[in-house]
């Protein structure tokens, strides 16, 4: 009687959590790729493809299915926070940045877009766990390509700031800007919890609580700034005080 009491009770709270809006985030964001390589799979059945667009298909299945593993991976790991220690290491920044535009070149070609790092001379090392930070950046960059209403270059950038002993890598995007009383109601929930964001269709926020929980892990903060042509989603961490690694 008992063990089937606490069984009842297991497959309530499983139920309740299935409703949080992690998971109903999680559920909205995964949807719309596994409807594209639906779709796209079905219209390989089609008589009349050309070798050439076969190929094509073939390409943007293996993109979209890229995209879901790295969310459903992220999403994995978010669970595995609390258990797990993560080392902070001296790194270069700018290194980074080319290293997630590389990751995300074929996606954004595939969509017509460029994912440019904003050029800088003098040198940067920061201090982080370059593993949490790099699925930052990536989420934030894939973010813009996927919600940001423009057909602009998205910009990858790092800066130092506050008497160098904080750097600041951020993704500016391009398109319409948000109402002064929106941006305010996204700055106070920004990665609390999956909020869908205004203005960019089909968003659920879920990137950017990810990015939240991963920043939070290392010690550093995630933000956003709101432009008249878009915004810029950015993560700060500690400037390294070691001799620079270049």
């Amino acid at each position: 009687m008992e063990e089937a009491r606490d069984s009842v009770v297991r497959r309530g709270e499983g139920a309740l959590l299935w409703r949080t809006p992690l998971f109903i985030a999680a559920a909205h964001e995964l949807k719309s790729p596994l409807a594209l390589i639906r779709q796209l799979a079905l219209s390989l059945e089609e008589e009349d493809c050309s070798p050439q667009e076969i190929e094509r298909v073939i390409r943007q299945i293996i993109l979209t299915s890229e995209r879901a593993l790295r969310l459903t991976t992220d999403l994995t790991k978010t669970a595995r926070l609390e258990d797990s220690l993560f080392d902070l290491e001296p790194f270069n920044p700018i290194s980074l940045c080319e290293e997630v535009a590389e990751e995300l070149q074929p996606l954004y070609r595939a969509k017509g877009r460029r994912l440019r790092i904003s050029p800088r001379t003098r040198p940067l090392l920061g201090l982080a766990n370059r593993d949490l930070l790099r699925r930052i950046l990536t989420g934030f960059a894939d973010n813009a390509l996927h919600y940001a209403n423009s057909e602009d270059d998205v910009v990858v950038s790092a800066r130092s700031y506050n008497g160098g002993e904080r750097i600041r890598l951020g993704v500016r995007d391009y398109g319409p800007a948000l109402p002064t009383h929106v941006w305010r109601r996204l700055e106070s929930s920004l990665g609390v919890s999956p909020t869908p964001l205004p203005a960019r269709p089909n968003s659920s926020g879920l990137g950017v609580y990810i990015a939240k929980q991963f920043a939070e892990a290392m010690n550093a903060e995630i933000g956003a700034i709101r432009h008249q042509d878009g915004a810029t989603f950015y993560v700060d961490i500690a400037a390294s005080t070691q001799t620079r690694l270049l």
